[in-house]
């Protein structure tokens, strides 16, 4: 089953106080107008009405939309100026995939190597907040599936922050950050599949365990394709025929 997307709340302005309008800042704010389709694939971005509803100045949305472009997130089109990246079709999922699972247990491996006290507990509330969010919750469905995402990337940011390569960061993030445009198709019925697989990572990266960590986090990825690839893109009768 696919989430419709239906709650008001999730489409609001989430304005930037004064004391925070900083590149930075506005590049977050964007990300998520984007991650959260706010602002549609492949949509126009409309650089005077986003900043009046950030209420920032257009130069630092400029400077936050260019990092966006490096990252492939939203691309700069003569006559349009930026718009947002579309959706990637079934070929570009699974090569984006296949990066992950080149990139991510390498993370995982390393993380193993160089975890800190602080990091461990870091990682270990971030899967306790999954756990909390994938409970059952009528009159909270959409907040807690946003939280289970949110907590999904923290704790996947995490553990590429600790691999202690930057370049290796960098790359897993904005992989990511593609991957995440998609949530608000999964599927409702994968969390606690997602978060035992999170607890596996976590228990072979408390064990100092590299291989085992590379292993559990190779095996979460090939599952979490295996959800959400066929959710996707579900052939037709006539591409079967």
């Amino acid at each position: 089953m696919r989430l419709v997307f239906t709650d008001d709340e999730s489409k609001a302005v989430r304005p930037i106080p004064a004391r925070r309008a900083l590149v930075d800042d506005v590049y977050d704010a964007v990300l998520g107008l984007l991650m959260d389709r706010v602002i549609e694939p492949g949509a126009r971005v409309n650089i005077d009405a986003v900043a009046r509803d950030l209420d920032v100045s257009p130069t630092p949305l400029r400077e936050a939309l260019s990092r966006l472009e490096a990252e492939g997130l939203v691309s700069k089109r003569a006559l349009k100026g930026y718009v947002a990246a579309p959706l990637l079709d079934a070929d570009g999922l699974r090569d984006l995939y296949d990066m992950r699972e080149l990139l991510e247990p390498e993370a995982a491996r390393r993380a193993a190597e160089h975890l800190d006290a602080e990091a461990e507990a870091t990682l270990t509330e971030s899967v306790a907040q999954m756990r909390a969010a994938s409970a059952p919750d009528d009159d909270e469905n959409f907040r807690n599936y946003r939280r289970f995402i949110d907590e999904d990337l923290h704790f996947h940011n995490l553990i590429a922050e600790q691999a202690h390569s930057p370049l290796l960061a960098d790359s897993i993030v904005r992989l990511r950050s593609h991957m995440h445009l998609y949530r608000l198709n999964f599927r409702h019925d994968f969390e606690d599949a997602t978060v035992g697989e999170h607890e596996a990572i976590l228990e072979a990266v408390r064990r100092r365990d590299p291989q085992a960590a590379a292993t559990a986090m190779r095996s979460h990825i090939e599952n979490s394709y295996s959800r959400l690839g066929p959710v996707l893109f579900v052939p037709t009768d006539d591409a079967s025929a």
